[in-house]
């Protein structure tokens, strides 16, 4: 089996043969991300097959934006992300049309794909799917409880840890059809949507969000200027989802967006005050100074081998005796 591309008039007279039957899908609507293939007599025909058998020769239609695979008993046998018309032919071999979606596709159909010979018996059950390989845009986030940021100014010695929420939207794509077809979708009726993936997708995106705030505290990015710093986010949080979303699903996050970071109001305060305080300090201290220990420290705890030095800002530093 595979799929071959006619060229120029050829295309033409085989579109002419009336019998042959006609596969497309109609412009995806923004939440489909699977449709079913129809099925019609000839490219003018108005019937809609119900049968699961593609004939030898039947015409295969590619919108831009699809990626259209085959499935016989569960198992990818063709996929062709190239926009353009095709002949389906059962006598060869089966066929991987890339497009834009990379070459990972053939290494998933070594796994995934199925190479089948009939003997030339027909097969017995097949069906044509479409996948919406668009971006997929509009998804909605927020942090319901506090998420941990910390926050580093090496300029005047700040290592603090506080609680921010957020909320924005974010893009994801289906970059590996077959995976999301054998781990997510499986067999469709009609069409699958992404309300009902959705809810898992944010779930493990909200998960993702406190790991990813660490490396990028690390970099020494501050919470209030996340939203300048949302490519980041993304590259990010598709490193700590690859195995989730990119291994498992076939997706991946296209774009990521912050409409507002907030601090609640007493980490704002404790944060612009140890900052104006420790500014306020000489570069070097060289004798005890009990303003600045009542200011900073919030106690001493003296152990046998060593103390614990508990700071205001909430860290704690162990000094052996």
């Amino acid at each position: 089996m595979g799929l071959f591309k006619a060229i120029g008039g050829a295309m033409g007279d085989v579109l002419s043969d009336q019998w042959r039957e006609y596969f497309y899908c109609d412009a995806m609507e923004r939440d489909v991300l699977v449709e079913r293939g129809y099925k019609r007599k000839g490219k003018r025909g108005n019937n809609k097959g119900g049968d699961n058998i593609i004939s030898n020769g039947s015409i295969i239609s590619v919108a831009d934006g699809q990626c259209m695979i085959v499935v016989d008993q569960g198992k990818v046998v063709e996929l062709c992300a190239e926009p353009g018309e095709f002949v389906y032919d059962m006598s060869s071999e089966p066929s991987i049309v890339s497009g834009g979606l990379g070459h990972g596709l053939k290494e998933s159909f070594k796994t995934i794909g199925k190479r089948i010979s009939f003997g030339g018996e027909a097969p017995k059950e097949q069906r044509v799917y479409y996948f919406n390989t668009k971006e997929i845009m509009g998804n909605r986030y927020g942090t319901a409880n506090p998420v941990p940021f910390r926050v580093v100014d090496k300029n005047i010695g700040l290592d603090v840890e506080i609680d921010i929420r957020c909320n924005g939207e974010y893009s994801y794509r289906i970059t590996n059809p077959m995976l999301f077809y054998a781990n997510v979708c499986g067999n469709v009726n009609e069409v699958y949507t992404r309300d009902q993936i959705d809810s898992q997708l944010k779930t493990e995106l909200l998960t993702a969000l406190q790991p990813a705030f660490a490396r990028i505290s690390e970099m020494g990015v501050r919470y209030s200027s996340l939203p300048a710093h949302t490519m980041e986010m993304a590259k990010t949080l598709n490193d700590l989802l690859s195995e989730q979303w990119g291994a498992l699903r076939g997706i991946e996050i296209v774009a990521f967006g912050i409409n507002s970071v907030k601090a609640s109001a007493e980490d704002e305060k404790r944060i612009k005050d140890l900052q104006d305080f420790i500014k306020k300090q000489a570069a070097d201290i060289t004798e005890f100074d009990e303003t600045l220990v009542k200011k900073l420290i919030e106690k001493i705890t003296v152990f046998a081998d060593h103390f614990a030095v508990e700071f205001k800002s909430g860290i704690t530093i162990n000094i052996e005796a």
